[in-house]
C-alpha cells in the first residue's frame, strides 16, 4: 500500500538543458529553485531583484525592465536611515540614495539582459495579499518595516490576479517573443496572515492563474499540491511548520528535473555534483600521494566541463 496521494505530472516536450536559459522569479520558492540550477550550473538567473511575493509587484517589475523605465530618487523611501524603494526587497537597500539607486538600475538591467536571452521564465506566486503604501495609493511589493499603519491590507480579485499576470505575460513575450512561461504557486503557507486567510489567498492566485494557463506556451508546474499532497507529514517541514525542509526542496526538485530537465544533461547534471562533492572533501592527509592524485584527477574532470560547457565556474 502506498501512504501517499501521487501528483501526477506529465513531462514537457519544451525541456530545459545547458543549451537553454532560465529565469527565476518571485517567491522564495523561486530561490530555493533557481539554488538547485546554479549548483548543477545549468544557465539561470534568479530574482535580480530580490523576492517578490506578489502579482502586481512582479509585473511592476517586468514593466520597468522591458520599458526601459530606470529607478529614480524619487522612487526611494528612508527609514531608518536607510534607502529603500517600495517596489522590491529591502535586501537592495543600503545607507546610501546613490547606492541604493545603483543597486535597483543594475538589477534591473539585468532582469532585462537575462529575459532577453532566456528560453524559459519560471515564475512563482507567494500571496494574494497586498499592501497599499496611503500616502501614494501604491501597491508595495515589501514595507521595509515601516509603521504598519501607513498601510492597508488588501486581498487581491481573481480578477485582478489574473490582469497582472497577462500583463506580466505580454511584457515579457514583447521582449522576448520566443519565451516559454511556466508558473508555480510556493508551497508556503503565509502563516501571518491568518492560516484561513492563507488559503483564501492561495485560492486567489489559483483563480487567477487559470484563465492564463489556456495559453499554449504557457505550464504550470504543481509544487504547491506536491507539498500538500505527496508530501503531507511534518518531517518534511522546517522547525517553524511553515517552510518545507531540504529533504521537501530535494525531493520537489527531482519531480521538476524529471518533468523539465532534458534527460540527456542528467549525466552532466552528475558529473558537476561529483566535481562540487570533490571539491568540498576536507582530506586528514592533504600531502599524501593518494590526495594529490586526487586533485589532479579533479582539476582534469573541471578542464573538461569547462572546455565541454565554457560558461561553467568551479
Amino acid at each position: 500500500m502506498d501512504f501517499r496521494t501521487p501528483v501526477t505530472i506529465t513531462r514537457e516536450a519544451n525541456t530545459i538543458g545547458y543549451g537553454q536559459k532560465t529565469v527565476f522569479l518571485g517567491s522564495c520558492f523561486a530561490t530555493h529553485m533557481g539554488r538547485k540550477f546554479e549548483y548543477y550550473q545549468l544557465p539561470s538567473s534568479t530574482n535580480p531583484l530580490g523576492i517578490s511575493f506578489q502579482p502586481t509587484a512582479l509585473a511592476r517589475l517586468l514593466e520597468r525592465a522591458v520599458e526601459e523605465k530606470p529607478f529614480s530618487e524619487a522612487d526611494l523611501i528612508c527609514n531608518y536611515g536607510v534607502w529603500n524603494s517600495l517596489e522590491v526587497h529591502s535586501s537592495l537597500g543600503s545607507l546610501a540614495a546613490e547606492t541604493t539607486l545603483g543597486n535597483l538600475n543594475q538589477g534591473l538591467q539585468s532582469l532585462r539582459d537575462n529575459l532577453k536571452q532566456a528560453t524559459h521564465l519560471v515564475v512563482t506566486l507567494g500571496t494574494a495579499w497586498v499592501y497599499r503604501y496611503l500616502e501614494t495609493g501604491q501597491l508595495v511589493a515589501n514595507c521595509h518595516k515601516i509603521p504598519q499603519r501607513q498601510f492597508s491590507k488588501e486581498l487581491l480579485l481573481p480578477a485582478e490576479v489574473t490582469e497582472s499576470l497577462e500583463s506580466l505575460y505580454e511584457l515579457a513575450k514583447t521582449l522576448n517573443p520566443k519565451l516559454r512561461l511556466v508558473f508555480t504557486v510556493s508551497p508556503v503557507r503565509h502563516s501571518k496572515d491568518g492560516m484561513v486567510e492563507n488559503q483564501r489567498s492561495k485560492s486567489h492566485l489559483f483563480a487567477g492563474l487559470g484563465p492564463v494557463l489556456d495559453r499554449p506556451d504557457v505550464t504550470y508546474f504543481p509544487a504547491y499540491e506536491l507539498m500538500m499532497d505527496e508530501l503531507r507529514d511534518y518531517r518534511y517541514y522546517e522547525r517553524d511548520m511553515i517552510h518545507p525542509n531540504p529533504l521537501a526542496i530535494d525531493f520537489i526538485w527531482e519531480r521538476f528535473k524529471q518533468t523539465w530537465i532534458t534527460e540527456a544533461d542528467w549525466k552532466t547534471m552528475e558529473m558537476v555534483a561529483k566535481i562540487r562533492k570533490g571539491l568540498a572533501h576536507k582530506p586528514f592527509n592533504p600531502e599524501s600521494d593518494g590526495h594529490l592524485a586526487f586533485l589532479n584527477k579533479l582539476r582534469e574532470e573541471m578542464a573538461n566541463m569547462i572546455n565541454q560547457y565554457p560558461h561553467m565556474n568551479f
